[in-house]
């Protein structure tokens, strides 16, 4: 068996954005785990992405790199949003912002406590990889503030006609709820197809999260990731959306 030291490999070359890595073909996937190694770069999680891939291993492991089965996600039309998060969010209890502390956001996931979790899957490399990404305009964070302070939120990476929700905290009740539900609504009205929630939790399904086979998941995405421009230099905001440090709320 090779052996892996954790973490990301120092030696693997480093991916720009617009450089892309193949991970093994998914005839081949006999397991969640498909790889094992490499690092964090932008190629190499905007590949995995691309591919039904991300990275999610303990801070002893080398990257993992997995693709569950059966995928959890939620369809626009399944998004369930209650009366009481309705009046809630409507009565401005927190106000909701996407983009304005990323990694704020990200470090808040990064520090909550999680019963039946031996610590957390947020290393720091995480956190300086997935900052890299917002800072390329590719991860967005919806945040729910209270009384000018961060109270909870979420965040994800944005590619095309999907987004990958990857974690979510709150210091306040329904703060984090609150920061998705906005999040996820304007997602569908600006053309998203479905959110990537990687596996199943009563929360999520509580929200209208629902099981997809692995193999329906892919053909699923894509269908929806939009054709990546191959020449140099080019423009790919279509591909990572650009909200910016903009004030939403829900909408109906």
């Amino acid at each position: 068996m090779a052996d892996f030291r954790p973490g990301p490999d120092p030696d693997f070359p480093y991916l720009g954005e617009n450089d892309r890595y193949s991970f093994p073909e998914h005839k081949d996937w006999k397991d969640e785990i498909i790889a094992i190694g490499g690092n964090l770069s932008p190629g190499m999680l905007l590949s995995a992405y691309e591919q039904g891939i991300f990275p999610w291993y303990n801070p002893e492991d080398p990257i993992l790199w997995q693709s569950p089965n059966p995928r959890f996600v939620i369809f626009p039309q399944n998004l369930h949003i209650s009366a009481s998060m309705r009046r809630l969010i409507r009565r401005h209890e927190f106000e909701i912002f996407f983009d304005r502390d990323f990694a704020g956001v990200i470090t808040g996931c990064a520090g909550m406590d999680r019963p039946g979790q031996g610590g957390t899957w947020i290393t720091g490399d995480i956190i300086k990889a997935y900052t890299e990404l917002h800072r390329l305009g590719w991860a967005h964070s919806a945040e729910a503030w209270k009384d000018g302070e961060l109270a909870g939120g979420c965040y994800g990476i944005r590619l095309g006609r999907v987004f990958f929700g990857e974690s979510m905290f709150a210091r306040k009740s329904n703060a984090s709820k609150a920061a998705f539900l906005t999040l996820a609504e304007n997602l569908f009205d600006d053309g998203v197809a479905f959110i990537d929630c990687q596996v199943p939790t009563d929360h999520l399904r509580s929200l209208g999260g629902t099981e997809l086979g692995r193999d329906d998941f892919l053909q699923l995405l894509k269908k929806n990731l939009a054709p990546r421009a191959c020449a140099q230099n080019s423009d790919i905001l279509d591909r990572r959306g650009n909200w910016g440090n903009i004030y939403f709320q829900i909408t109906s």
